[in-house]
């Protein structure tokens, strides 16, 4: 085994096709690759919702690496694949496939990676000029492009539309859900959902409304890749007390900030104080928090 294998723990993907039969070989190669753990999948190749990726993303720690028999296992393509090993750079995570040139943590299969990203701007590029092409010449023949079926409003055309873009969706929430369901998670259902899009806005720099991230959590718990307490109904507080939970979410998710940078955060969420001032002092947050930690809130 490589020197590098001994430092990081390896977590193997295997994934078979729902015209496969099984992905014994593949468990048993990452097996013997080392893989401490290994997340087994079901489903088609062009399938944009695969929730035990989703999960193992969600679960992976930095220094961990991402292990697959073969790049088809794991991305159904170039741009999927680039999305997904972003992903794992975001959480200091790496990825490595056994049967091709791509190991992030090495110099050589950065470069590959490069390749693969040029690769796939060429493709878009050039798909996006044979898209441009076929239209004017759609147009030159007197025929209009699109479907001609939603452009007649036929009741199956328009239910296909919807199913395709409800897939769509939900492989869209999939995606980034790593970026912001945490931060659901540690508020709900504590705290109502006005809190939570406003915690979003000033911690990771993400845009909701109250209605979209209710129903994108509802989707998730839906497909099952999301508790269903998140949903429930949030407990009717006390302004002290809903105040005192959002100062802990705010230092439970950094807790290095201090007390004026958290008392700056709440002014730029525009939350006011208990007394009803705008203006944060750094006692009155010092005070939330002690109450906080005496109820075992604050975990740092």
């Amino acid at each position: 085994m490589k020197e590098m294998d001994k430092k990081q723990r390896l977590i193997g993907y295997a994934r078979v096709s729902t015209d496969e039969q099984v992905n014994d070989a593949q468990v048993m190669e990452l097996k013997q690759a080392g893989c401490a753990s290994i997340f087994e999948e079901h489903g088609s190749g062009a399938s944009r919702a695969r929730p035990v990726l989703a999960r193992l993303l969600r679960e992976i720690n930095g220094g961990e690496v991402l292990v697959v028999v073969r790049l088809d296992r794991l991305a159904r393509s170039v741009s999927h694949l680039l999305t997904v090993i972003e992903q794992l750079a975001d959480k200091g995570a790496h990825f490595r496939s056994l049967h091709d040139p791509i190991d992030t943590s090495t110099p050589q299969g950065m470069f590959s990676l490069q390749v693969l990203g040029a690769v796939a701007q060429l493709e878009r590029a050039l798909i996006s000029e044979r898209t441009k092409a076929g239209i004017n010449a759609a147009r030159a023949r007197g025929k209009l492009p699109g479907n001609p079926g939603l452009r007649e409003r036929r009741p199956e055309a328009l239910a296909k539309l919807s199913r395709a873009r409800q897939r769509d969706h939900l492989a869209g929430l999939v995606a980034t859900m790593p970026t912001w369901l945490p931060t659901v998670q540690r508020l709900r259902p504590e705290h109502p959902w006005e809190d939570v899009v406003r915690s979003l806005k000033h911690q990771t720099g993400q845009i909701w409304n109250v209605d979209r991230l209710r129903r994108s959590v509802r989707r998730l718990v839906r497909e099952g890749l999301a508790d269903a307490h998140l949903v429930t109904i949030a407990p009717r507080r006390m302004p002290e007390d809903r105040l005192m939970m959002l100062i802990t979410g705010i230092a439970n998710a950094n807790p290095d900030l201090t007390l004026r940078e958290i008392a700056s955060q709440l002014e730029a969420m525009h939350e006011r104080t208990p007394r009803g001032s705008s203006r944060w002092a750094t006692s009155s947050v010092k005070n939330l928090m002690d109450r906080a930690r005496k109820l075992g809130l604050i975990t740092g």
